[in-house]
């Protein structure tokens, strides 16, 4: 009787040993700062994936760009060397040009118009474009309605920007935006950009509230100005290399995990940005409402820009944009 129990308890630890060995871990990397919807939802995303895969699969998540800036994230992606990445859209059309499409500015009156389109047609393509470039499109989260602040006035008509030198991510759309509307546009990372804005290197940037916030950039910016000049996601994108190595189980689990940590992700950037102006007007900040007409009318060369480059795209995108209410 005794051999068989020590015999049992023998098999068992070599079951737990053998399950415990199983386990794989992932890493995923973004540059947001904690309290940042992104922040909570990739932390959500890692704990979905370990409920979902039994265990299986762990993902271990380094905001504050821990595992490497956005695009260093692609890079290692490509070659399998990192699993997951909660990155943006700027970068992400470093690789994948067509993704800075959805930046047109002025495209999207709200947030829910915008995870209409990206959940249609135009979503399908995105995903087939990320896969020829060696990665999987698993969701497009949420990165806001982009706004101006700056340190050297309020933002009220096209010619307020005349000269102002303002960061923006490294993102062809966003640069054409504000050499269209007069402005000085400087790309760069945005790990740099508080630093930047302390020490005078720029005047100003663009983001959503959420970013501007969680970030603390308003510690350091005195007007921000309520353009709402263009539309950023958040690509939630996978190494095809690690992809393929997983079961149809477990690549499952991970994309159910994507969209559920995505809603999430998409609800709490809804909720942000009422909340996030009082606050920062608490501490300070002046803020200013802008007739976005003008605004619209000094950006139409961009369209005719990209129309140029992807045709079939840009129409796809505006069409979709117009029908969604």
């Amino acid at each position: 009787m005794k051999n068989i129990i020590t015999g049992s308890i023998i098999a068992g630890s070599m079951l737990m040993s053998a399950s415990a060995f199983s386990a794989q871990t992932l890493q995923l990397a973004h540059n947001a700062a904690e309290g940042n919807p992104k922040w909570d939802a990739s932390e959500l995303f890692a704990d979905l994936v370990e409920e979902k895969t039994n265990g299986e699969i762990n993902v271990d998540v380094g905001g504050n760009a821990q595992y490497g800036d956005d695009v260093e994230a692609l890079t290692l992606m490509r070659i399998g060397n990192l699993a997951f990445s909660a990155n943006s859209q700027g970068t992400t059309s470093g690789v994948i040009p067509e993704f800075a499409v959805l930046g047109l500015p002025f495209l999207f009156d709200s947030l829910p118009s915008a995870w209409r389109v990206m959940d249609g047609e135009v979503g399908d393509e995105l995903k087939r474009l990320a896969e020829q470039q060696g990665l999987v499109l698993l969701a497009l989260w949420d990165n806001g309605i982009r706004n101006v602040s700056n340190n050297v006035r309020p933002i009220e008509t096209p010619e307020d920007l005349e000269g102002i030198k303002i960061r923006t991510p490294p993102d062809p759309v966003t640069v054409e935006i504000f050499e269209a509307l007069g402005a000085n546009p400087t790309p760069m990372n945005f790990s740099e950009l508080y630093i930047a804005l302390q020490q005078g290197v720029v005047d100003g940037q663009e983001n959503p509230l959420m970013n501007i916030y969680s970030s603390k950039l308003h510690e350091v910016q005195k007007y921000v100005s309520m353009t709402g000049h263009k539309y950023e996601s958040t690509p939630v994108l996978m190494s095809k290399v690690i992809w393929d190595t997983m079961s149809p189980e477990n690549q499952q689990a991970v994309q159910e995990a994507a969209l559920e940590a995505g809603e999430f992700n998409r609800q709490a950037s809804l909720a942000a940005d009422e909340d996030l102006r009082k606050r920062m007007e608490e501490a300070g900040v002046e803020f200013n409402d802008v007739d976005k007409a003008p605004f619209i009318e000094a950006t139409q060369s961009v369209y005719d820009s990209w129309r140029e480059r992807y045709p079939e795209l840009v129409e796809m995108v505006v069409t979709a944009a117009q029908e969604s209410p």
